[in-house]
């Protein structure tokens, strides 16, 4: 097996299912702490580097929001854009068997579910942000607007320095 097709994740897959042009960087992460450590370990900025927090609303149904690294999510403009009264982060233990990933590799491409999506407005500005490449030690930089198309999600200010 080539190595390139080693490092290819289910994310990777369905984006060139989507013939969506992306890149992919790889690093070495013994232990995974959050974004900004890998961020600063890998000299990204922490504006364009998107982490990916799932919720559960209080219908029951799962969303997906992805943010820059060192903000947090707005729990009250999170569920407004889903269409919910309340949202609640989803509990470390059940990352896996919601989404298929672990924390630290978790990325909205590739669910084991195509889950509600809303990316930070912010990521409108940058021609190509980075977000979880499907596993801890992979990274993908894409187009924002080509994240949206093929989650089929959107656009939506959900931090709270906005």
């Amino acid at each position: 097996m080539s190595k390139d097709k080693e490092v290819k994740t289910n994310a990777m897959r369905i984006l060139d299912r989507n013939k969506v042009k992306y890149k992919v960087n790889t690093y070495e992460c013994d232990e995974f702490i959050d974004g900004i450590h890998i961020a600063d370990m890998l000299g990204q900025p922490y504006e364009s580097s998107f982490k990916t927090l799932v919720t559960v609303g209080k219908s029951g149904n799962y969303y997906v929001f992805a943010i820059p690294i060192a903000e947090e999510l707005d729990m009250k403009k999170a569920a407004k854009s889903v269409g919910e009264k309340s949202v609640e982060m989803l509990h470390v233990k059940d990352i896996n068997s919601v989404t298929g990933y672990i924390r630290g590799g978790c990325t909205p491409l590739g669910m084991k579910k195509q889950y509600m999506t809303v990316v930070d407005s912010s990521a409108e500005q940058f021609e190509e942000i980075i977000i979880s490449g499907g596993r801890i030690g992979s990274q993908i930089m894409l187009s924002p607007k080509d994240l949206i198309k093929v989650t089929r999600g959107k656009f939506e200010s959900i931090t709270m320095s906005e």
